[in-house]
């Protein structure tokens, strides 16, 4: 029997993004839209463009850069929201239109106010004003798995007849279970007299641990589409996540007899550029791409791995672009031995851009006495030097101890000259904040901090994070240096400049250093 096709429609862009903490720029969405699209996910769901500018412009650049697959946008069931998603989608090769409404009795009554009657009509009548503008049109019934079976499939009925090619059975809140929900699939594909028009597609939250489970029930009972998003990201426990999905179709094929086409060797490093770009780490034990999932710490699994892979490792990890082999670099290799490591690692980058990172390589191999691999994907992750810059860190000194105040002095380059300040904390870190925060002349909200090691030892590269808000936004920084008070300085600065490039100066900007 040949395998069915699943079309994978990723969403990070859009429920990835309204996790907690994350503020994507226009330019950081399109980056992860050509990883997606280099990877090979059918449809890009860019963003919600009548929720903000921000989001419509963010749409907009994705319809025009990425090409090759569908690029969505969302709209609710209003001709308001349906317009703003056409100018969104205007350069788009493949647009899609996804509509979406409430029709649980719950969302209909509490958060609607509208009667089932009412949902129905404008369900109908969204859909038959979007296909105006597309062929390609997505219904949602949010909060679908929780709303009564049979209005249910009235609405979808209605839907498809009123030109919608798709129709997404989301559990909104994560509330279902794989019997349940795969029921509720079958149940759809014999009680929508037309459904023969439309592809079935799934939105499967995680608040219950089961996205994924439930997402692979739905497989098996008819559906064909898969919503999900790299890394799991999503609204509080997140969504289905893309990397375990796919995998489990890979390793599973003669079960599921379900396959995509995803080209699973990029799955690794787009997972870590999500990670880089949106600050959210990766958990160790997180399935196919964190640190754990291909490492044997127990002797007896060691041995067999060693003997046979197959003992311990269900999926090869060169499948999913994780190497085996972790070629160590030095201070004295090469710029065509560093090239051709990278191009060994799945990377392809510009001249330009190997150039430049030829450089901090170098500069980090003065400090390493090795150079892994790990080290290698930190840098060209590394996104601080892709950003407007206001300011630059050029010098800083700490001086701490556990018996004494910790003071920092940093001296930072600006578009007037150079500006030097110094400043006492609550130990290195703090410090060198506040100095940081003084030469640049205004308050800054610190919401978070984060700092971790990207390899083994005790010359390990650190990775800091900063998350900075202002105006209910929030803006992520990231620094890497085997220094990890010059990581997190890097961060900070990483963090303003990001800022002022969204928001420009905050009011209460002062003029440090006499300009």
């Amino acid at each position: 029997m040949a395998a069915s096709r699943i079309k994978i429609f990723d969403t990070t862009l859009r429920d990835g993004e309204q996790t907690p903490g994350i503020c994507l720029d226009a330019k950081e969405k399109v980056e992860i839209a050509q990883a997606l699209a280099r990877m090979g996910v059918d449809v890009i769901e860019g963003g919600f463009p009548i929720a903000s500018p921000g989001d419509f412009a963010a749409v907009s650049q994705i319809a025009a850069a990425v090409k090759g697959v569908s690029v969505a946008a969302l709209a609710r069931a209003y001709a308001k929201d349906i317009d703003a998603a056409k100018e969104a989608l205007q350069y788009a090769e493949n647009p899609r239109i996804h509509v979406f409404l409430a029709t649980s009795d719950l969302h209909l009554e509490y958060k609607l106010k509208m009667t089932r009657e009412q949902a129905l009509a404008q369900a109908e009548q969204a859909v038959r004003y979007a296909k105006q503008f597309t062929s390609d049109i997505e219904f949602s019934a949010e909060d679908a798995s929780r709303s009564d079976r049979e209005f249910l499939c009235q609405v979808y009925t209605a839907a498809i007849a009123a030109g919608a090619t798709v129709i997404n059975v989301p559990d909104t809140v994560g509330y279902s279970t794989p019997g349940e929900f795969g029921d509720l699939i079958r149940y759809i594909t014999q009680h929508v007299s037309n459904i023969q028009q439309a592809v079935i597609s799934v939105h499967c939250h995680n608040d219950l641990g089961m996205a994924v489970a439930n997402s692979l029930a739905a497989i098996e009972n008819g559906a064909r589409q898969i919503e999900c998003t790299i890394n799991g990201l999503g609204e509080r426990a997140g969504n289905t996540a893309l990397e375990e999905l796919v995998m489990a179709l890979a390793t599973r094929k003669e079960y599921y007899q379900a396959a995509t086409t995803i080209d699973t060797r990029q799955i690794y490093r787009t997972s870590r550029l999500v990670s880089a770009l949106t600050g959210i780490a990766i958990s160790p034990t997180k399935a196919i791409v964190g640190d754990n999932a291909f490492a044997h710490e127990s002797g007896i699994h060691q041995h067999g791995v060693l003997n046979n892979p197959l003992t311990y490792e269900i999926i090869n990890p060169e499948m999913v672009g994780v190497s085996r082999n972790s070629i160590v670099l030095g201070k004295h290799s090469g710029r065509h031995a560093f090239e051709e490591r990278i191009r060994q690692l799945g990377y392809e980058l510009p001249e330009e851009k190997i150039n430049s990172l030829f450089i901090e390589f170098k500069e980090l191999a003065d400090r390493k006495k090795m150079v892994y691999d790990r080290d290698v994907e930190a840098l060209i992750a590394d996104r601080q030097k892709a950003i407007d810059t206001w300011y630059r860190l050029i010098y800083h000194h700490v001086v701490s101890g556990n018996h004494t105040m910790a003071t920092a002095t940093v001296r930072l380059e600006t578009e007037h000259g150079p500006v030097e300040q110094a400043s006492c904390g609550d130990g290195p870190v703090d410090a060198i904040f506040k100095a940081i925060e003084k030469a640049v002349g205004f308050s800054i909200c610190l919401k978070d901090y984060q700092l971790r090691a990207v390899t083994s030892g005790e010359d390990a590269l650190g990775e800091a994070t900063v998350w900075l808000e202002r105006d209910e936004r929030s803006f992520i920084g990231r620094g890497l240096s085997t220094d990890v008070i010059e990581a997190s300085a890097r961060a900070y600065m990483s963090a303003i400049n990001k800022m002022i490039a969204a928001c420009g100066y905050p009011e209460d900007k002062k003029i440090p250093g006499g300009f």
